[in-house]
C-alpha cells in the first residue's frame, strides 16, 4: 500500500518544540530509541544464559559490522528515496524481526547462532535507519529551527538510554528473554503511527551548495555513483569537509577512552561500581544540559568557533581527568567534558545540517556514523592494550591530545571559524 505524502508549506514559521510535526517525529523517534536500549538488553542478558563471557562480546559485536560495512550504502538509500520512508520500512522490518524472534525464544531456549543472525539482521535495517534519520529534519522543519531540532533529538537519545534499560530488565525479569523482545518488538510498532502523520517539504537542491562544493547533484546514475557523488560533495565543500573530518578525529580520539578507559581508570583507582556510576552519570548529565541548552535557545552566536572552543575544552578535560586524584572531581570533571562533548556535538551536526543540500544529507549523515560506530570502536582493544601497559594517566592524556587534532583541522578551515547557524526569522514567537 503506498504511503500517503504530505507536503509541508515551504514557508511555515511555527517554532521546533511547537510544531505538531516535528513534535510527532521526535516522538516516533524516542519510541523507537526506547526499542533499541530494550532491545539491547535483550539481546545481551538472552547471550548470557545461552553461552559465556566471550560469546556475549561474539553476540553484541555481531550487529556492528553490518553496520558499518552497510552505513555508506544506507545513505545513497536514504537520499534515493523519501527518508521518512526509509525509516517506516526500518521501523516495521525491525518489530517483525524482533516479534518473530521473541516468539521463537518463548518455544525455545535462545540458542546462539539465532541470536547471531538477529544481531546480524538488525545491524544491517540499522545502516538504513540511521542515515535516514539524519536526512529527515530538513524535510520537516526550516533552516533557522534546525538547531532547536538538534538539541531536542539529543535530548531523546538520554531519555532512550535512561529509559530503556531499565523497561528491558523490568521486562526480562518479569517474563524473561521473549518478554523483553516483545516488549522491544512492541515499542517499534508503535513508532509507526507518528511517522506516517508526518509532513514532508520537497527537496530543492541549493545553487549556493553547488557552487560551494563544485559538485552538481546527480539526477540519474547507479548506487556506486551516487555514493562516489556524496564522498565528492563532502571533500569539496568548505564547510562539511573540514566539520566531518575534524568529527572523525575527535571520535576516534575520545570514545575509547569515555567507554573503555573510564571503566579501566574507575578500576585502577578502586572506586568499585558505584564510583563508575558517578562518573557516567555526571557525563550523561552534562551532554543533557548541553541538549537542553540548544533546544531551548535555538541558536548560538559564532557557532563554529564556539563548537571548536567547546572540542578543546573537552579534550583537555579528557586528557587531564586521569590525573584527577578523588572521585568527586573526576564526576566533576566528567560533567564538563559531557557539557563540552554535548556542545561541539549538536553544533556540529547543526552546522553540517543547515549547511549541507538536502539532497546529500543521507550520505553526509552516513559517513559522519561511519566513524562513530565503524572506526571509532576500532580504538577499544588498543585503549584497552595501552591501559594495560602504560596505565591509564598517559593514555588518557595521548587521547586527549590526538582528539585535539580534530579542533586544529576544524579551526584551519576559514569557512568553520566564520560558520554561524541560521537566526530564527523576525515573526516567529518562542
Amino acid at each position: 500500500m503506498a504511503i500517503p505524502e504530505t507536503v509541508l508549506p515551504e514557508h511555515a514559521t511555527t517554532p521546533a518544540h511547537r510544531d505538531g510535526n516535528v513534535l510527532r517525529w521526535l516522538t516516533a523517534y524516542t519510541v523507537s530509541l526506547i526499542g533499541d536500549s530494550v532491545y539491547f538488553v535483550a539481546l545481551g542478558w538472552s547471550a548470557q544464559k545461552a553461552a559465556g563471557p566471550a560469546e556475549v562480546g561474539l553476540v553484541m559485536a555481531s550487529g556492528a559490522l553490518p553496520r558499518a560495512l552497510l552505513m555508506l550504502g544506507g545513505g545513497v538509500v536514504a537520499d534515493r528515496f523519501d527518508p521518512r520512508r526509509v525509516i517506516l520500512g526500518s521501523d516495521a522490518l525491525r518489530c517483525l524481526l524482533i516479534l518473530a524472534v521473541a516468539a521463537g525464544i518463548a518455544l525455545t531456549a535462545p540458542a546462539l547462532w539465532i541470536l547471531v543472525t538477529v544481531a546480524l539482521v538488525f545491524g544491517a535495517v540499522d545502516a538504513l535507519f540511521v542515515p535516514a534519520v539524519g536526512a529527515l529534519p530538513p524535510r520537516i522543519t526550516t533552516p533557522d529551527q534546525l538547531a532547536r531540532v538538534t538539541g531536542m533529538r539529543s535530548l531523546s537519545m538520554r531519555l532512550g538510554q535512561i529509559t530503556g534499560p531499565p523497561i528491558g530488565g523490568l521486562a526480562m525479569g518479569l517474563g524473561g528473554p521473549a518478554a523483553a523482545f516483545t516488549v522491544a518488538g512492541l515499542l517499534f510498532a508503535l513508532s509507526l503511527p507518528p511517522l506516517l502523520t508526518i509532513r514532508m517539504r520537497p527537496v530543492v537542491a541549493s545553487g549556493a551548495e553547488r557552487s560551494e562544493s563544485g559538485t552538481e547533484r546527480s539526477e540519474s546514475g547507479t548506487a556506486l555513483q551516487d555514493l562516489l557523488d556524496g564522498l565528492r560533495y563532502i571533500r569539496r565543500h568548505r564547510l562539511i569537509g573540514p566539520l566531518v573530518a575534524g568529527g572523525a578525529v575527535c571520535e576516534l580520539g575520545l570514545i575509547g577512552t569515555l567507554n573503555v578507559g573510564m571503566v579501566l581508570l574507575n578500576a585502577e583507582r578502586g572506586w568499585g561500581p558505584s564510583g563508575y556510576g558517578w562518573i557516567a552519570g555526571s557525563f550523561g548529565a552534562g551532554a543533557a544540559a548541553s541538549a537542553s541548552l540548544l533546544a531551548i535557545a535555538g541558536w548560538l552566536p559564532r557557532a563554529g568557533l564556539m563548537m571548536t572552543g567547546t572540542l578543546l575544552v573537552g579534550c583537555a578535560g579528557a586528557a587531564t581527568i586521569a590525573l584527577v586524584p578523588t572521585l568527586w572531581l573526576t564526576a566533576v570533571l566528567a560533567a564538563v567534558i559531557g557539557l563540552c562533548a554535548g556542545v561541539f556535538g549538536s553544533l556540529d551536526n547543526a552546522l553540517i545540517q543547515t549547511a549541507a543540500d538536502p539532497a546529500y544529507l543521507g550520505r553526509v549523515t552516513s559517513v559522519v556514523m561511519l566513524t562513530m560506530v565503524g572506526l571509532a570502536p576500532l580504538s577499544y582493544p588498543l585503549v584497552g592494550a595501552a591501559i594495560g601497559v602504560w596505565g591509564a594517566a598517559p593514555v588518557f592524556v595521548g587521547c586527549g591530545i590526538f582528539a585535539s587534532l580534530g579542533a586544529v583541522i576544524a579551526l584551519a578551515s576559514d569557512a568553520v571559524r566564520h560558520a554561524e547557524l541560521p537566526r530564527q526569522r523576525p515573526g516567529v514567537t518562542v
